[in-house]
């Protein structure tokens, strides 16, 4: 996935360049590569290495640890939307028998089952995925460590058995479902349940010193849809593009939206910290805007992919140490760069190709009590309906094609929206949920719930 480097500025380049260099230095890495994608393609690849004449490009695999949930997570979104299975089933509907079966598919998705974090007996991302051949070495006797439903608790065997399910359903394995489902369509041909050459190798190094220890590269076995994955940057730029604007042959951009939206409690931490959890994708607000992404690690190895969205600026970071860098502000920060240094130009104006008059009939100003707010049309079909004050409840409202329109976003998301006419045609006022928004405040020719005082506005004499 290369692309001419002149895409970017060079101010812009040096700055990118900087950053990964103080990272690897900073950060003692063996080597560190990055990409950032801009517009749906890399425009920048950049890398640093501790060994001299041998620096990796975007071709070298890495290991990306639990970036790998994302590409699980799709694989069940796809399951959904072929309506093979529902994001509310609990998982015994589909694979009995597991003694986690009361836990939903999106509560296993979003981390919220309760499950715990890790598998018993050794630590499974340093030893051989034969020590826990089925599914209960991986869950153990008890799995639950809180009530389903109740809490974010990150859970890699909680991945463990999405990889199952996806096996239930496809009559395969989960490796030759990624395969057909994802990686091909997608042309990820450098990404791989196993490494393939050329590819870093994963290195530990001493805290006190400027040594290195090599770490094993195990196969996870029945781990692997939590985090057995390698990859390249070139290979995961093509996969954060995907991730924004989908691809109607693995999934569409509706469900990967629905996978960028927040689905977990939040702890208290998070909420200061600015972090979420959606369906097999972090949230993090950093620098001011909103990155969905996922961050990865293994014995050897640090992954990170951030996205913003609004910006239409991804980047990846990989690394080939245990511990190290931060990858993910690295990637944040490489994001930040771009999107601040070359701002993203917004696409022109354009009017819309036609409006219903009964819908142009609505645009303007409402009033709900005395808070007043501005329906306007947009040119994609949508209504926005957003308070003129800058405070308060807004959303985006999609029509229904009966003259109603559904809210998609915020308080009114899926909340219906209606014109209520008089008798004789004319529109009386706006009913959303049974708030009754009018064309002046506290309209007396209006059902303005609990009335209107019948002597009207006043004074104080």
């Amino acid at each position: 996935m290369t692309t001419p480097q002149e895409e970017l500025l060079p101010a812009t380049r040096r700055a990118l360049l900087h950053r990964i260099a103080v990272a690897q230095a900073e950060g003692r890495a063996p080597s560190l590569v990055a990409a950032v994608v801009r517009d749906g393609r890399a425009v920048w690849h950049g890398a640093r290495t501790s060994v001299e004449g041998h620096e990796p490009d975007h071709t070298v695999q890495y290991r990306i640890g639990s970036i790998t949930k994302t590409f699980t997570a799709v694989l069940v979104m796809r399951l959904r939307d072929e309506g093979l299975l529902g994001l509310g089933d609990p998982l015994e509907k589909h694979l009995p028998g597991t003694g986690a079966g009361e836990a939903t598919i999106a509560e296993l998705l979003a981390h919220t089952a309760g499950l715990a974090a890790e598998t018993p007996g050794p630590w499974w991302e340093r030893t051989s995925g034969t020590l826990r051949p089925e599914l209960s070495d991986v869950l153990g006797e008890q799995p639950f460590l809180h009530p389903v439903g109740r809490r974010h608790h990150y859970s890699n065997p909680g991945y463990t058995l999405l990889g199952a399910l996806v096996e239930q359903l496809r009559g395969t394995s989960w490796e030759e479902a990624l395969r057909r489902e994802v990686l091909e369509p997608l042309g990820l041909d450098r990404t791989s349940v196993r490494p393939s050459a050329p590819h870093a190798g994963g290195w530990a190094v001493h805290p006190w010193a400027d040594v290195l220890l090599p770490e094993p590269a195990e196969d996870l076995g029945r781990m692997a849809p939590a985090g057995q994955l390698w990859s390249t940057t070139a290979d995961l730029a093509r996969f954060a593009a995907f991730l924004v604007r989908g691809d109607e042959r693995v999934l569409s951009s509706a469900s990967l939206r629905e996978m960028r939206t927040p689905a977990a409690p939040a702890e208290a931490v998070d909420v200061l910290s600015g972090d979420a959890y959606g369906l097999g994708l972090q949230l993090q607000h950093r620098h001011g805007r909103l990155l969905v992404g996922h961050s990865g690690s293994l014995p050897g190895f640090l992954a990170n992919v951030s996205i913003s969205v609004a910006d239409d600026v991804a980047a990846v970071v990989l690394a080939n140490c245990t511990s190290g860098p931060s990858v993910s502000a690295v990637a944040a920060d490489l994001v930040r760069i771009v999107a601040e240094a070359e701002p993203r130009i917004p696409a022109a104006w354009r009017p819309m190709r036609e409006v219903e008059p009964a819908a142009l009939e609505l645009a303007g100003p409402w009033y709900w009590g005395t808070h007043p707010f501005a329906l306007r049309l947009t040119a994609d079909g949508l209504a926005s309906l957003e308070p003129l004050s800058g405070n308060g409840r807004r959303s985006r409202f999609r029509p229904n094609g009966d003259g109603t329109w559904t809210g998609l976003e915020g308080y009114y998301a899926g909340e219906l929206l209606k014109a209520v006419r008089r008798p004789d045609g004319s529109v009386s006022h706006l009913d959303l949920g049974s708030f009754v928004f009018t064309r002046q405040p506290y309209d007396e020719t209006a059902p303005v719930p609990g009335g209107v005082d019948p002597e009207g506005w006043r004074g104080i004499g």
